[in-house]
């Protein structure tokens, strides 16, 4: 195929340049390009400001019941529905409590099933280390008095680091510091109670592991018990 060039001025606006087939007339208006580009990035920043990051999901063992309390009758004429509606599926919707400390070091989340602690590794025990600090007894005794108000019998003691450093010694790391805090948890609770203890490692962040800061949340202990209403 035989391909000229053409270029032609026309206004300050309108400059044709373009390559294209023999006997084939094609022009090229920069304000319609400028259009374009407008449009194309618009839509681009609309699409990455709608994108929602995935929720992190809960180490294994923590469930929680959307099971409905009480059975509804779809076909009770009291619901005064509009004609020809259906009721959905019903459930309960798990409403999450969550405090944490100024400096992000201490964290509580409350659910309709749970009751969870987590404590960062810094408040807790020195760089690199499973050796518990003076500060980690005091905080750790604020829980146990937690679960014995909540008359918990089973507790769930999970470590968690951060993504820096090689697998292997994460899952090591975070398994030896849930074993530390919950051998001092044992001391100040019944002999009756049970532990589960797993250290994840990296896995189940809370926070952005690209940032200082999220790393930091991240590597952590969490105590974790059914709470009871009380």
């Amino acid at each position: 195929m035989t391909m000229t060039e053409t270029t032609h001025t026309t206004s300050p606006n309108h400059l044709i340049h373009a390559i294209h087939p023999a006997g084939v007339a094609r022009t090229t208006c920069p304000a319609h390009l400028a259009r374009t580009v407008v449009t194309t990035t618009v839509a681009l920043l609309l699409a990455m400001a709608l994108t929602v990051p995935a929720a992190h999901a809960d180490p294994p063992g923590i469930t929680e019941d959307s099971s409905p309390p009480v059975t509804i009758d779809p076909h009770n004429p009291g619901l005064r529905m509009v004609q020809g509606a259906t009721l959905a599926p019903s459930k309960v919707l798990n409403i999450k409590s969550i405090v944490e400390t100024d400096d992000g070091a201490e964290r509580r989340q409350d659910t309709n099933d749970n009751v969870t602690f987590a404590l960062q590794a810094e408040v807790l025990f020195t760089k690199d280390s499973a050796g518990l600090s003076p500060d980690a007894l005091s905080r750790i005794d604020t829980i146990a008095a937690e679960i014995k108000k909540q008359h918990a019998t089973g507790l769930r003691v999970f470590g968690f680091t951060d993504n820096l450093g090689s697998t292997a010694h994460g899952l090591t790391l975070s398994k030896d510091r849930a074993n530390a805090v919950q051998r001092e948890l044992a001391k100040h609770l019944d002999s009756s109670v049970t532990f589960q203890i797993r250290g994840y490692g990296e896995q189940y962040p809370i926070a952005d592991n690209s940032t200082e800061e999220g790393r930091r949340k991240n590597r952590r202990v969490e105590v974790s018990f059914p709470r009871t209403g009380s």
